[in-house]
């Protein structure tokens, strides 16, 4: 896949310098790695298909994705990104499908997920609050008790965290991230830290965030569990109605069927190959469905999802 980059007010280098991507400036905070969604749609970068959008691929080949008879929906359901974090990201929520096919003009809500690529010592994000109902959220929010009602957690490279719609969350400065979500783009802004992006203040969106945040928070269960086989090691790290996502640390040969339908892959560490294409860090790409084995060789790191 051909990334497609976002720049942002918190955006920084890192997708650049750790990564090798060419990035539209120092202010860049997300890569796209695979994705259809209208405000960033991959094109496969090369082979049968070269110079075509996901998107195209996805209506005109659905074979491709196991999606003949439509079961995974019209629209290629997710996205998948890497955030650079160089500052913190706004206060937000998402909304779940039935808010946002309601208000949002029938568009996804939005699960995701995320894992913690580096991260500082000492860095932190968002998830959660403390208030205890939904009227004690509302008179935190107009007082603007950020310090009371924000739930800050500590971060290290290689944890995880299921975002589920309506849960309070935000990324902090400093942490890269591989996000896998939902194929959609709705965010609501709860709070900015009053900044400016192109001289002007960032639109908020209280009243939608009001009434979607969950009272009280609860957090996601933890699914983390680790299989040891000859040639690699495989990690589920999460399965919701919308994705299953695992990891592969992959040292020597190993060979691999995924049972799923299409698979998104993001390498996230080392280099090596698949059935002989030479594949390294950063580079996005997609098995499609029935594609048999899988061939690998290297010492590399991927992530993976599938619906």
């Amino acid at each position: 896949m051909k990334p497609v980059f976002k720049e942002a007010v918190w955006g920084g280098r890192k997708l650049r310098d750790d990564f090798g991507y060419e990035i539209p400036s120092d202010s860049t905070g997300e890569c796209w790695g695979i994705g259809a969604h209208k405000n960033g749609d991959c094109e496969i970068a090369e082979g049968t298909y070269k110079g075509e959008h996901l998107s195209k691929l996805w209506e005109e080949h659905p074979e491709l994705f196991g999606n003949e008879d439509g079961k995974y929906g019209k629209e290629f359901p997710l996205l998948i990104k890497i955030i650079d974090a160089k500052s913190d990201l706004s206060i937000q929520v998402h909304p779940d499908n039935a808010y946002a096919k309601e208000h949002e003009n029938g568009s996804l809500g939005k699960t995701e997920c995320w894992y913690i690529l580096d991260s500082e010592p000492g860095t932190q994000i968002v998830i959660g609050h403390h208030a205890k109902d939904k009227e004690e959220l509302m008179q935190m929010v107009e007082e603007k008790r950020w310090k009371d009602l924000i739930r800050e957690v500590p971060v290290k490279k290689g944890d995880f965290y299921q975002i589920d719609p309506r849960c309070f969350h935000a990324i902090k400065g400093g942490p890269g991230i591989l996000e896998t979500q939902q194929s959609s783009d709705i965010t609501y802004r709860v709070y900015d830290y009053d900044r400016k992006w192109n001289g002007k203040l960032r639109e908020l969106h209280v009243k939608q965030s009001l009434d979607v945040i969950k009272t009280p928070f609860q957090p996601a269960k933890d699914q983390r569990s680790i299989t040891h086989t000859e040639g690699a090691d495989l990690e589920h790290l999460e399965t919701c109605p919308y994705y299953t996502v695992e990891k592969y640390d992959i040292h020597g040969t190993w060979d691999h069927v995924f049972e799923a339908g299409f698979v998104n892959a993001s390498v996230i560490e080392g280099e090596g190959s698949i059935n002989g294409r030479k594949i390294k860090k950063g580079d996005h790409f997609i098995i499609p469905a029935d594609f048999g084995t899988c061939s690998f060789e290297g010492n590399l790191s991927l992530i993976c999802s599938w619906v």
